[in-house]
């Protein structure tokens, strides 16, 4: 984020940053595929795991799409809205859930939520190559941007509700079972 919006201030020509920003951005999404399956294979996945890095991720995404809002991209902050309110309505579900002891199972429409958010933000990036040197408008960016995060935006409430619907038995125990 701080790369993005202060590369100026670092001395990183804007030719140099898209190439920058996609090598950070690959570490992170491999870094956390790799995560996910070495904590599979050597049965290390936890109970705190399972709540901790879906929240991490989301986190994660949600940061590097709040900071696409400012120049040269500009992204909508409404979208975005929609990327945390989601996230956060589930992270918080599943938390309290967990706190009640029950889990709340994961659904096949939160990994392609995260696949199709990695993917917009990967295309807005690969997308700055060509506007860095001037072989592609601001307004194109900028048109393909809001487009492709507006689909990730309505996916995002789909699997959201998804979600909700999958695990509406423990929803309903959630909100008239009393505190112990």
């Amino acid at each position: 984020m701080f790369l993005y919006l202060e590369h100026d201030l670092l001395g990183i020509s804007s030719v140099l940053l898209p190439y920058i920003l996609l090598f950070l951005f690959g570490v992170s999404e491999l870094s956390d595929a790799f995560d996910g399956y070495f904590a599979r294979k050597y049965d290390q996945v936890t109970d705190l795991g399972k709540i901790l890095d879906p929240m991490a991720d989301s986190i994660y995404r949600i940061s590097v799409f709040l900071t696409f809002t400012q120049p040269p991209i500009n992204l909508p902050l409404l979208l975005v809205f929609i990327f945390l309110y989601r996230d956060s309505v589930i992270s918080t579900l599943r938390t309290i859930c967990a706190l009640r002891g029950f889990a709340l199972a994961a659904r096949a429409t939160g990994k392609i939520k995260a696949i199709i958010q990695a993917g917009s933000l990967f295309t807005i990036l690969l997308l700055m190559i060509p506007l860095s040197i001037g072989a592609v408008s601001i307004e194109l960016v900028r048109g393909v941007g809001i487009g492709i995060v507006t689909i990730a935006a309505i996916y995002a409430l789909y699997s959201g509700i998804d979600y909700i619907y999958a695990n509406r038995e423990f929803v309903a125990r959630l909100l008239t079972k009393p505190e112990p």
